[in-house]
């Protein structure tokens, strides 16, 4: 069994694979309760050999896990770092820049690059931080097997966001409240903005990658803060396929593409 360890801005994220098998919850703790980690692993249905993760937290975080895991089961986790070409996905960002984090969630990514379907695949991850990502698919034409990941944006997240008009001005609300098309109070004001400002940037990158392309790209979501845009997120995406005559798509979600990308890569260590 390979413990998998995701170890975010705000949260860590554990789950395992196992011959190919993967757990049906992974379980998502924030920093300070490290030490629940003890209790999963007690439970585990057999104990782990190995353990691969990425961390964007520092180096803190990561020995405190590595000490558990020390003390509990007697290894250490192989923490990822970008690379420029892994488990059939080449790098065209500069990797040395470019978090673990997103460069593990397009491996993962990948794995949902089908035959018959030869769109780009974008990935909108609503955390601390927003990511949007591209992965462009194998060119099935001349028979090559590598996926492209060709870079996005990042901004700062719906609750960054909520949070640094709170703390940043004299007089704003910490928001909570539904995005309208005409907002009529200061709440929803704010809510309205955050959501079309990450709508905006989801629905930028999607108007790219249809142009270079000349075909709508899949979409795919994740991370804590998708519920805060979610509703205004389909509004836009519909709207904008309405307009251009495309066939309406949904978005996929995902629960932890960075957990996907860490099975993919423990696969072929």
């Amino acid at each position: 069994m390979n413990l998998l360890i995701d170890v975010g801005n705000t949260r860590i994220k554990l789950g395992w694979v196992n011959n190919g098998l993967r757990e049906s919850h992974s379980l998502a703790l924030g920093h300070h309760e490290i030490e629940r980690m003890r209790d999963w692993l007690a439970q585990l249905h057999m104990p782990p050999s190995a353990a691969t993760g990425v961390n964007v937290a520092g180096p803190y975080i990561a020995q405190a896990i590595d000490e558990i895991l020390t003390s509990q089961v007697n290894i250490k986790a192989t923490w990822v770092h970008s690379q420029p070409h892994a488990a059939g996905v080449r790098n065209a960002y500069d990797h040395q820049q470019l978090g673990a984090d997103r460069w593990v969630a397009m491996v993962g990514l990948a794995g949902h690059i089908t035959p018959d379907d030869d769109r780009p695949l974008m990935l909108a991850s609503f955390g601390t931080t927003t990511t949007i990502d591209t992965l462009e698919p194998p060119d099935q034409t001349d028979g090559d097997t590598t996926a492209v990941f060709l870079g996005g944006l990042i901004l700062p997240g719906p609750l960054l966001m909520t949070q640094s008009l709170a703390t940043g001005t004299a007089q704003l609300p910490v928001a909570d409240s539904p995005a309208a098309a005409f907002p009529l109070h200061t709440h929803e004001a704010i809510s309205s903005g955050i959501a079309a400002a990450q709508t905006g940037a989801l629905l930028r990158q999607w108007r790219e990658v249809l142009e270079r392309h000349g075909r709508a790209p899949r979409l795919y979501s994740s991370g804590g803060g998708w519920p805060l845009v979610e509703k205004e997120m389909h509004r836009t995406m519909a709207r904008a396929q309405a307009d251009l005559g495309l066939a309406q798509q949904p978005i996929h979600w995902l629960p932890s593409p960075v957990l996907d990308g860490l099975a993919q890569l423990a696969a072929i260590a």
